[in-house]
């Protein structure tokens, strides 16, 4: 058959055979590409049908495999089995529903505090209506450009936001009993997972090595970024207070919600506080703003954050930032959330259960040998840059140092 049909060379030498090795790949790795390629979408379809429930099963296990450590804890002390399970459990509950409680009290304070800021906001619509009329813009284009900008319109915005974000996690009934569901059933499942992934290990050694890869990775993603976005929500409640700025406990939390989205969510993140700025300061505020914001989160997600979580993801930029914008379209706010994890699984089911996909992990951003092989091209460039210029220097009888 066409798909185990094997190309030989025509003839016995060497030139053939190069020929044949130049030659395009056989007509049927193209279709398992194409193959691959529409079961891939054909899944994101079904993923995406299904968005809510999967999102909360999915949160459910990230939530499990965070807590887990809590548990290994407790049974080495001597707690049992059951009552471990329980005390994970509770603490998952409640520090989920402490971020939802917080989240809902936050937005519900912007939500009444925003009516008194209108007329500010109508003032400053109308100096940015001048201000595009002066570059030469009709009247008819500034309509159109202004029109969208609207209080209600921020409410709207907001609030598709945060019911977008608890759709898939907590927010809706269905989703609720979802989540409270698999938290409690991988609660008590999870103290048989040693004992499983053990199992695995002894029969398929590349698979159980890759689950545990998984499970760690996302662990210290998870705990880690959750800690930094609490560090970096709290400075940027703090100095927005401190400059004024309306409604800065819930840019705090928005804040820390767009710290687990990774490139983009500090330009999520900044919009408000620039918007309210301009209305209670005018230029100078949203100068104050941005110089605040670019410190802070510089700070924490350019130089902290990637040395506490880059060995644990081994995740490049560019595919970081794709993988966002994909799960962000698959499932919304809870996928951009989610968009690491997510990534991570899928490279765990793909790349680090199959051994023969090694040669792959450097592309998707597992650099350490690369950059060992970087360092090493670049000193043997730079040894041969200094014999050139010793063998130039020497040809016309100058000394090197």
């Amino acid at each position: 058959m066409w798909w185990n049909r094997k190309h030989e060379p025509d003839g016995p030498n060497d030139a053939d055979a190069d020929v044949v090795a130049a030659a395009p790949p056989p007509p049927h790795r193209t279709a398992f590409l194409l193959v691959g390629l529409g079961g891939a979408t054909v899944a994101a379809f079904g993923i995406a049908a299904i968005g809510s429930m999967f999102a909360s099963v999915f949160l459910a296990l990230v939530l499990t495999i965070c807590v887990h450590p809590i548990r290994n804890t407790l049974q080495r002390r001597g707690v049992p089995r059951g009552l471990a399970s329980f005390s994970v459990l509770l603490a998952v509950v409640l520090l989920l529903g402490g971020f939802v409680f917080a989240l809902l009290v936050s937005f519900g304070q912007f939500a009444t505090l925003l009516p008194d800021y209108a007329p500010q906001f109508e003032e400053w619509l109308a100096a940015v209506a001048s201000w595009l009329s002066g570059l030469g813009i009709g009247a008819d284009q500034v309509s159109a450009i202004l029109g969208s900008f609207d209080p209600a319109n921020i409410v709207g915005f907001l609030g598709g936001f945060v019911s977008g974000l608890l759709g898939g996690a907590a927010g809706l009934i269905s989703g609720a009993v979802v989540l409270l569901t698999m938290l409690i059933l991988m609660a008590m499942d999870s103290s048989y997972v040693p004992a499983v992934v053990a199992g695995i290990r002894s029969k398929r050694p590349a698979l159980g090595a890759a689950l545990v890869r998984f499970a760690t990775g996302v662990r210290r993603y998870m705990v880690a970024t959750t800690g930094l976005g609490v560090a970096q929500g709290l400075i940027n409640w703090l100095a927005l207070a401190i400059m004024g700025i309306p409604g800065a406990a819930l840019w705090g939390m928005l804040s820390f919600l767009c710290s687990f989205i990774p490139n983009i969510g500090y330009f999520i993140a900044i919009v408000p506080p620039l918007v309210f700025g301009a209305l209670v300061g005018g230029w100078p505020m949203v100068v104050a703003v941005i110089v605040v914001y670019g410190v802070i989160n510089g700070v924490i997600q350019s130089i902290i954050q990637p040395k506490v979580v880059g060995n644990a993801v081994s995740l490049s930029q560019s595919l970081t930032f794709v993988s966002v914008l994909f799960w962000a379209i698959v499932l919304g706010p809870m996928g951009a959330i989610l968009a690491i994890p997510l990534t991570l699984l899928v490279r765990m089911l793909l790349v680090d259960s199959n051994p023969s996909m090694g040669w792959v992990r450097p592309a998707l951003g597992e650099l350490d040998e690369t950059k060992l092989r970087v360092a090493a091209d670049d000193a043997e460039a730079a040894e041969l840059r200094h014999a050139k210029r010793a063998a130039a220097a020497s040809a016309t009888g100058h000394r090197v140092h």
